[in-house]
């Protein structure tokens, strides 16, 4: 068949168009043969395709009578081929930009519940009010309290968040939940966070364009021109190298994306001894490709002479900083270093993770895989038996659980830590 694709192509190039109607109509013969054996699940028998390869052999056999010499059948495949690969490859970045588009969007019902949240935090003043009181609570500044950090826009996800973690904690009135939105989903985080039941947990919720101290003068990611993928230059995906800043009298923390599920209790990662190190992290070099080679150009002279190729990369999602060793090996300004001199991004191209891959090397303490396992947005075939295990379970990838696409063997995990008694969802979400 493959052989008969070249000659079609030559047999038009020659304007042999009867040829090239006949090698046609014999490949879909073939094809044909191929989907019914697919189908039923059972080989071709040598009866069925004896008559489709004689045909099809003959036909090749007078495209070569016809001087269609082998030199000009290898250059239209490799032609042919490379057409092929061009167009293969487009595709793979079109369905690349194509996921990203269908996970950054908010489904109607998500956009329905932040709307009526919303309405609720600006029409009802005593939410207001609660909200100040809240403001000055000794709680968020406790250091023998245990406190966990959260950046986010997704009011439902960050609720699964939290639920999930003091759900598995023993002692919920001892944890401390700080959530950072922007100034759309102020209102709407506000409103959920006052009005539903946390189990004697305190949570703070602040708006990211309040931070005066966040501007284009002191963060370079600030005054860089829009990229391709908001994403990547979204400032609440930046402020995990802002934390000693936004919380000042903090000594250590547990930063969680919104796309986590906590299973056990957290509360253990405070005790880990960390070497004196700033981060803690699950790495995730066991694949090869995650080494720091992928992830950076070594090509350049200020990477390669810097940094190990095949140090091993690590996850971000959940981590646990020591605020205290962060603030004396000044993280934020190595940050804040690599991302000047990354300005025309020829160090690497997009995310959070190679800058932090340099902000943090050499401060990262690894910790048992078990308190982090990753893919539930993109694979398939996770082990069960590694979920069960995992402290927290992390759909990083397009395919997220608030999504259709997201994988429904892993939707569960998520879902049962949705407060589906709130009314607003049944309105929402259920309808």
């Amino acid at each position: 068949m493959t052989l008969a694709k070249a000659y079609v192509i030559i047999a038009k190039e020659h304007n042999n168009l009867h040829l090239a109607w006949e090698l046609s109509k014999r490949i879909r013969s073939c094809q044909l043969l191929l989907s019914k054996a697919a189908m039923r699940g059972e080989p071709i028998t040598a009866e069925e395709a004896e008559p489709v390869i004689s045909s099809l052999s003959y036909l090749i056999f007078k495209a070569q009578d016809s001087h269609y010499d082998i030199a000009t059948t290898i250059m239209t495949m490799k032609s042919h081929i490379q057409a092929l690969e061009e167009r293969a490859n487009a595709a793979t970045v079109q369905s690349t930009v194509f996921g990203q588009l269908v996970a950054e969007a908010l489904p109607k019902s998500l956009h329905c519940l932040k709307l009526k949240l919303t309405t609720d935090w600006l029409s009802k003043l005593p939410l207001q009010a609660l909200a100040k009181e809240n403001v000055n609570s000794p709680r968020v500044v406790d250091n023998n309290l245990y406190h966990f950090c959260i950046f986010s826009d997704n009011v439902l996800a960050t609720s699964v968040v939290v639920n999930s973690t003091i759900s598995n904690a023993d002692h919920s009135k001892q944890l401390v939940f700080h959530i950072v939105t922007n100034g759309v989903n102020f209102g709407a985080m506000q409103a959920w966070f006052l009005t539903n039941d946390f189990r004697g947990a305190a949570v703070e919720v602040q708006n990211a364009e309040e931070f005066s101290w966040l501007n284009v003068s002191y963060a370079p990611v600030v005054k860089q021109p829009k990229l391709r993928n908001s994403k990547y230059l979204s400032l609440l995906n930046h402020l995990r190298f802002y934390i000693p800043e936004i919380y000042p009298q903090l000594e250590k923390i547990v930063f969680l994306d919104d796309d986590v599920v906590v299973q056990k209790d957290l509360t253990q990662l405070f005790s880990l001894n960390l070497h004196g190190n700033v981060n803690g992290a699950v790495e995730t070099c066991l694949e090869s490709f995650h080494r720091y080679y992928k992830y950076l150009n070594f090509s350049n002279p200020i990477i390669s002479s810097k940094f190990d190729p095949q140090a091993c990369g690590w996850a971000f999602g959940m981590n646990v900083f020591d605020l205290i060793a962060w603030r004396t090996a000044n993280v934020t300004a190595r940050y804040h270093f690599w991302q000047e001199q990354n300005a025309d991004r020829m160090l690497w191209k997009l995310g959070t993770l190679p800058p932090a891959l340099l902000a943090f090397y050499g401060l990262t303490e690894p910790l048992d895989r078990r308190w982090h396992v990753l893919g539930l947005g993109y694979d398939m075939n996770i082990d069960d038996r590694l979920i069960e295990s995992a402290a927290v379970v992390h759909f990083n990838g397009n395919m997220k659980p608030w999504l259709r696409l997201g994988i429904s063997r892993y939707k569960p995990l998520w879902k049962r830590y949705i407060n589906e008694s709130h009314p607003y969802y049944g309105d929402c979400v259920t309808s």
